[in-house]
């Protein structure tokens, strides 16, 4: 694996709305997207990622994303 020489954290969650009216909603996947496409653009590229559950208020989970890029 190339070493990269800058290294850039993106944090994507799922909506909090959808999380309390329908109790879980997923990821929203044409956001990752664009934010995958926008880095891309400006040269980073996807090293590593993580899906971590976390709780939302009192009775909620929520899904979130965290995206590691790295630019050479």
């Amino acid at each position: 694996m190339s070493d990269f020489k800058e290294y850039k954290v993106v944090h994507v969650t799922e909506g909090g709305c959808g999380t309390i009216l329908l109790g879980s909603s997923g990821l929203p996947l044409k956001r990752i997207e664009s934010v995958l496409n926008e880095e891309a653009s400006n040269g980073w590229q996807l090293v590593f990622q993580v899906l971590e559950q976390k709780r939302f208020w009192l009775f909620w989970t929520r899904e979130a994303a965290i995206l590691t890029l790295g630019r050479r």
